[in-house]
């Protein structure tokens, strides 16, 4: 029979914790198929019975990992109140932050993208993590919309995830698969490609995109 704790003492935080972290460095360094139950254990250096203290299952385990990297992809990647008010300078913002996010999460994230082709329960799972990065690119595209600063014919949703897919994709393919660009030219491109999406006004060329067309 599997226990779980639903009030963890200072001692259970730290070892389901430590779980969290064998996980993620199992998960990453082997990908979901290969890693076994008793993999984690050994890392968390914790028995086989205390792992199902805390986690169902191999799977519960890796959505609760996966839900944290995107967690903290989604906080690191907040444009905050201190960002320039200009709504191009913001995008531009958001932009770098989340490319230097997906750097820090990119050997999870394509893990779960794996994981996702061959269960549906992680395709689920992968959506639903993925709708935090859409519901705000679409509040975003409406804020805008509102003020008169970009095309009202789009549908916020539906850009929120073409755009947003832009973005990653090229995420994927600057720090995995190894294309070559500075992080200031990745981040100018990008940013002019959203806002010339959007009907948003496209300020003069950026230094980076400056020194390109020199």
């Amino acid at each position: 029979m599997i226990v779980r704790s639903t009030v963890l003492t200072s001692r259970g935080r730290r070892t389901r914790a430590a779980l969290l972290e064998a996980g993620r460095a199992a998960f990453e360094e082997h990908g979901y198929d290969a890693v076994r139950v008793d993999d984690v254990c050994a890392r968390a250096a914790v028995s086989h019975g205390t792992f199902y203290t805390y986690f169902d299952s191999k799977e519960s385990l890796f959505a609760e990992v996966a839900g944290a990297a995107v967690g903290e992809m989604f906080a690191a990647s907040v444009v905050g109140p201190s960002a320039p008010g200009d709504p191009y300078a913001r995008v531009e913002a958001a932009n770098r932050l989340y490319l230097r996010a997906w750097a820090a999460n990119s050997r999870l994230m394509r893990t779960l993208e794996h994981a996702a082709t061959a269960d549906e329960r992680f395709g689920r799972l992968l959506l639903e993590l993925r709708e935090v990065f859409v519901r705000r690119g679409a509040d975003g595209l409406r804020r805008l919309q509102e003020q008169g600063l970009a095309d009202p014919a789009l549908d916020p949703r539906l850009t929120a995830v073409m755009l947003g897919g832009m973005v990653e994709h090229f995420a994927h393919v600057w720090l995995d698969l190894g294309e070559q660009a500075d992080e200031e030219a990745a981040v100018a491109h990008l940013t002019r490609l959203w806002a010339r999406a959007i009907g948003l006004t496209v300020p003069s060329a950026s230094p980076a995109l400056q020194e390109e067309d020199a």
